[in-house]
């Protein structure tokens, strides 16, 4: 593996500092103007309330201080040759992500439109914030970032996620102290214990203490230093301080601690990869940097503190446009950094300045890292059909469907052994989700100290368990946004805890994927198991099928929602989404021992088409069409909706039964309304346009009704699944409470169909499966056990 290139051993000299310091006031300057300015950019006229933006939006607080980080990291990536991306924690910093990129010239290449000149630099303030233009925090649209800005916490993670299996690359992270109160970035410390430098990159945190969020001081800005030193150091951090409020003193500071801290990591480094196992986990650096809120910026306006207070947060000089006064500081603020002597007459960054930007893809908002699709090789996959689960009788076999696809997942990884691209994220669920299988082949990564009996514990594990979501599902995020492939599995229940990551990686695709620069990453793909409707065990507070109702606010084209009903319909399910790229796949399957449905041929076919009949569970025979429709998606709605009509078709032989299985929960859809809708026409040969729809589904009812409110025949939708019914009982039990059960839907199918239940066999079987409910009722609170004819049941094929 690489290391890092030998660093320089000639110290930064004065004339360097001077001109980094003159690169940073430039980088401040046009953040600066992408906040205020309309036009007039190089100030060639006195500044007019024409030339100000109606609107005055954006962060100018924590800007300066990611300016000062960049032009740094700048110095030492051409010193060392250093392979690094920068990641942007204070999401609102945009101006400053964006103005160094074009000092780079890397946003004027992919935006051909903004160019190096006074033109360009005219559009790029004109841009910030402004309809038709960009967003004021670092984004897709933003160069080098790989970090949705909107919302603060991830940072860190990402970082981290960034480097596994990337063992030339640093991610230099700079956390805002806002930030660092969140609970996902307090987790995220805990990822230098997940790095093997044997084979891992490495991440250089720079905890940015400017000390005010919006309104408020920041807890960890008002830490003494001696309390820094030994939080950071028991987190497993070597703590690098810098801090100061003038500027030469605080390049000088900053270029010794980025050079301390880059050896550091060199050393950790080359240990680990002469062969000598690192004992534990090795302290990396991290960079604590002490600067002013608002630095360079007015230090008062109106009488009142602003640089170095939370006043300095966003706008600090808001009535540019009508207030002469406010105008005239904005002018001295502007004026303050010498434009003049950092653009030429053309508007162009000065020649000596220039050079002090890497080259290529040296520069961090050109480096491929950071535009993963640029490196993302295809996954190696095994065929499906080695794994098939065999029917030889419907129903009859049972098998764990995750435990199946564990085998799959368990040759991904063999065959995939010296790509090193694909890793398995989840919360210490691996083994109780039935994927064990996966440690055939590989370990989980650990890189503390390892007892004698300790289980699939190693340092060169490729499965990444912690017990948090929050840092499961950044990790993934950070690894697909550098090139690699990845899934997450989790309990359904508890996937809610990264509601919000999930929202922001769905923006980030959704606005990716209209860059054309951008190229395509894999899939973020979900395998939900321990299902609500299998939580007997765990009880209420397990049982939550609502992620896919939040999966299903997003745009179309990135989210696509599965519900395998059983092993061979998971195995397609699962290889077809490993396969993907841009989208986020979210697959529901269950755990536990239930019937196996489909072959594998046809699983494939009915997996392809998203939904259809199954015409051996029905009984049309070439009539004219059902008497009712049975649905149903899931895997334990499935059983129950077989169970119902197994039932009906014993107690009413003459009711014709069609059944509809739906694995690809949005094709319910139009394809208006989704890439894998269907037509009108089609879902009315389904469904057919006027008969009686049961509908037994996995999650909360309404959102089939949300999906299908289009369809003609929607009105004889009749929707059962969770009802927020739920306690530490049986199987069968938790699908009564919700009225999800077979009885409750045999019930349904006959009320429904029209004068069915005046018939004198409807009412006697109206009242055998009532009196089956309430048998069940006594029974389980009885024997703590279902009814042994339903736990025992089993498909019967009738002609």
């Amino acid at each position: 593996m690489d290391t890092p290139a030998t660093r320089s051993q000639t110290a930064v000299s004065p004339q360097e500092l001077h001109l980094m310091d003159r690169y940073w006031s430039a980088a401040n300057y046009l953040s600066v103007g992408q906040i205020y300015l309309l036009d007039n950019p190089l100030l060639r006229q006195a500044l007019a309330p024409v030339h100000i933006k109606p609107r005055l939006l954006g962060h100018w607080g924590t800007t300066p201080g990611l300016n000062f980080v960049y032009v740094h990291l700048n110095r030492i990536i051409r010193a060392r040759d250093a392979n690094v991306i920068y990641i942007c924690g204070p999401g609102h910093g945009g101006p400053g992500m964006v103005a160094n990129t074009w000092l780079e010239g890397t946003y004027s290449e992919i935006y051909p439109a903004v160019p190096q000149n006074e033109d360009g630099m005219r559009q790029l303030f004109r841009q910030f914030s402004f309809p038709g233009g960009i967003p004021s925090h670092a984004a897709a649209e933003t160069p080098g970032s790989i970090n949705e800005g909107g919302e603060l916490g991830y940072s860190l993670v990402h970082a981290y996620g960034a480097v596994f299996d990337n063992p030339d690359l640093i991610a230099a992270c700079v956390i805002g102290d806002g930030e660092a109160e969140t609970g996902p970035l307090a987790a995220s410390w805990h990822g230098n214990k997940f790095i093997n430098p044997a084979r891992d990159g490495a991440v250089l945190p720079i905890l940015h203490l400017n000390g005010y969020k919006i309104a408020n001081p920041t807890l960890l800005a008002r830490c003494s230093d001696d309390d820094l030193n030994r939080l950071f150091s028991g987190y497993g951090y070597q703590p690098i301080f810098v801090a100061g409020d003038e500027p030469m003193p605080m390049h000088e500071k900053m270029a010794a601690a980025l050079d301390k801290a880059f050896d550091i990591i060199q050393e950790i480094q080359k240990t680990a990869r002469q062969g000598s196992a690192p004992q534990g986990v090795p302290h990396w650096p991290l960079i604590l940097l002490r600067s002013p809120k608002g630095w360079t910026g007015p230090k008062e306006v109106d009488g009142k503190k602003t640089e170095g207070f939370w006043r300095a947060h966003q706008v600090p000089v808001a009535g540019c446009r009508d207030d002469d006064g406010h105008r005239q500081i904005l002018a001295q603020w502007l004026q303050s950094y010498q434009p003049e002597t950092l653009f030429d007459s053309d508007g162009r960054l000065r020649p000596e300045l220039q050079q002090l930007a890497p080259e290529g893809n040296r520069r961090m908002g050109a480096n491929p890292h950071a535009n993963g699709g640029l490196l993302r090789r295809e996954l190696i996959v095994p065929p499906i059909a080695d794994y098939e689960v065999a029917i030889p009788r419907r129903g009859e076999t049972q098998a764990q469907s995750t435990a199946v696809f564990g085998d799959y997942l368990r040759d991904v990884f063999t065959l995939n052994a010296e790509r090193r691209h694909f890793r398995l994220f989840g919360p210490d669920e691996t083994a109780s989700n039935r994927l064990s299988s996966v440690f055939d082949a590989t370990d989980r990564v650990w890189m503390e100290k390892i007892e004698s009996f300790d289980e699939s514990l190693s340092q060169e594990g490729r499965v990444m368990e912690v017990l948090s979501e929050h840092l499961c599902q950044g990790w993934l995020e950070g690894y697909l946004l550098t090139g690699r492939h990845g899934l997450f599995t989790c309990y359904e229940a508890f996937i809610h805890i990264v509601d919000s990551m999930f929202n922001q990686h769905a923006k980030w695709l959704k606005v990716a994927r209209g860059l054309p620069w951008r190229k395509p990453v894999s899939s973020l793909n979900y395998l939900l198991s321990s299902h609500v409707w299998r939580q007997d065990h765990n009880g209420y507070s397990h049982q939550d099928p609502g992620f896919l109702d939040l999966v299903a606010n997003k745009k179309a084209d990135i989210v696509r929602i599965y519900l395998p009903p059983d092993a061979n319909t998971l195995l397609w399910v699962g290889d077809h989404c490993l396969n993907t790229f841009d989208r986020i796949n979210v697959i529901v399957a269950g755990k536990q021992p239930a019937p196996q449905w489909l072959t594998r041929e046809e699983a494939a076919a009915h997996c392809k088409a998203g939904l259809g009949i199954w015409p051996w569970a029905g009984n049309e025979n070439g009539s004219d069409g059902p008497d009712v429709v049975m649905a149903c998606a899931g895997d334990v709605p499935t059983m129950e909706t077989l169970a119902a009509v197994d039932l009906l078709r014993q107690a009413l032989p003459s009711l014709i039964i069609r059944v509809v299985n739906v694995v690809d929960l949005l094709g319910l859809q139009s394809k208006q309304q989704h890439p894998h809708g269907h037509t009108d026409a089609f879902f009315d040969d389904i469904f057919t346009p006027d008969r009686p729809v049961i509908f037994a589904y996995h999650g909360y009812p309404y959102l089939i009704h949300r999906l299908t409110y289009k369809r003609q025949n929607h009105a004889n939708f009749h929707v059962r699944g969770f009802m927020e019914e739920g306690t530490t009982t049986t199987p069968f039990d938790m699908t009564v409470l919700n009225e999800v059960d077979r009885f409750h839907l045999a019930i349904e199918a006959i009320e429904r169909v029209p004068g069915l239940h005046q018939t004198p066999a409807a009412a006697a079987a109206l009242a055998l499966f009532r009196r089956k409910l309430d048998e069940h009722y006594h029974y389980v609170r009885a024997h703590g056990d279902d009814l042994p004819e339903v736990r025992d049941w089993r498909w019967q094929a009738r002609s």
